[in-house]
Formats: C-alpha cells, sequence, structure tokens
C-alpha cells in the first residue's frame, strides 16, 4: 500500500516515501565528474514488503557524472513527452556511468548520476536507472511493470562513510499544474542502505 506524501521535497529520497514530489530546480545543481571510479560497498536491508526480505551486499561503482545537458534533456523528455519516454531516454544513454550489483548477480547498468557537495563537507550522490524486469513479469503486466526505474540517494561524510536509500520500482511522473516530478516508490518504504563505505 502506497503513503502519500503531501509536501514538496528538495531531497529526492526522504526518510519516509510514498508518492514524493521533487522541485525542478532542485535537479540543477552542478555536478563535478570523478577523478576517478568512485566504488561503494552497502548493506541493503529490504523492509519494503516487496521481494525477499532480509539484508544482501550491494556494491555500487560510479565512473562518470552525467552531464548538465545530459539532465536538462532527461527533465524536458519528462515534462514534454511523459514517463514513457524518460525510459527511452535513460536507457539510450551510452556509455553507461556505473553500475550495481550484488555478490551473486550480474551488474546492472546505472544510466544517470549526479553529486552535490553538502554543507559539512560530504557529498550527497543521487542515480538513476531502469530496472531489470524478469520474463513473467514482462509476459503477465503486473501491476508492479508500471514502476519501471531504480532511484537511489546517498548520504556520505567527509570521511566516505554513510547510508541511503534505493527504491528498487519507482514511478516518475510530472505534475504539470504544480511544476512538480512526482516519485512515487511501489514498496511500504525504499530499501534502507546502511554501512555505506567509500572503497580507496
Amino acid at each position: 500500500m502506497k503513503k502519500k506524501v503531501t509536501r514538496a521535497f528538495k531531497s529526492l529520497l526522504p526518510a519516509t516515501i510514498g508518492a514524493l514530489l521533487v522541485v525542478l530546480p532542485a535537479l540543477a545543481s552542478p555536478g563535478a565528474a570523478p577523478a576517478q571510479a568512485l566504488r561503494l560497498d552497502a548493506v541493503a536491508v529490504n523492509l519494503s514488503g516487496v521481494g525477499r526480505p532480509g539484508t544482501q551486499t550491494l556494491e555500487i561503482v560510479l565512473n562518470n557524472w552525467s552531464t548538465d545537458e545530459t539532465r536538462d534533456k532527461l527533465i524536458d523528455t519528462l515534462t514534454t513527452k511523459g514517463s514513457e519516454k524518460l525510459l527511452d531516454v535513460l536507457q539510450s544513454i551510452k556509455p553507461r556511468v556505473g553500475y550495481i550489483r550484488t555478490p551473486t548477480s550480474l551488474a546492472w547498468n546505472i544510466q544517470f548520476a549526479r553529486e552535490y557537495p553538502l554543507p559539512e563537507g560530504g557529498r550527497r550522490i543521487v542515480f538513476a536507472t531502469d530496472r531489470p524486469i524478469g520474463f513473467f513479469e514482462a509476459a503477465t503486466r503486473p501491476r508492479s511493470s508500471q514502476y519501471e526505474f531504480m532511484i537511489c540517494e546517498i548520504h556520505l561524510d567527509k570521511d566516505g562513510r554513510g547510508e541511503g536509500k534505493l527504491a528498487t520500482l519507482a514511478k516518475i511522473s510530472y505534475d504539470k499544474k504544480k511544476n512538480l516530478i512526482e516519485i512515487e516508490n511501489y514498496g511500504l518504504e525504499p530499501v534502507r542502505l546502511t554501512d555505506v563505505r567509500m572503497e580507496e
């Protein structure tokens, strides 16, 4: 069951997320390319009510940050053509900016990633991509198939440690009247990322 959020947030994934409204200018902050690949290890705690509950180790590698041009193209596509075209454009981005995987899974491409400095000296990392959809889901088209995106936000302190949240099944839409992007999470809450550590 989705939990409604009635106020707008500038943060992409706050502590509780059901339907999340993100002000468009909040996506306009600049992001610089990393000097080298950013490698993160995290423990994913799934309390979303979707999929298998429990914990799982994740590896996240980001080789590049997305450009302002790419960000603007994605926002323009969503606001003028809708989420279906947004998915097409996101999937067409080449090369990938990174990947995410578990110890027992193949790497899944990350198509969009940005970094933002935090006032206390850390950093906020946001990434988005399409999500894996299995044969059965593609064939039967349950309600979950409408949630085609994977979205993550991670906060790291100045020592490269932190926490985050991962929406493994997310829907993105645009409210023209409010000029807001709506991100709706399929589960009761996002997957929690704990013990996030930046690898040297």
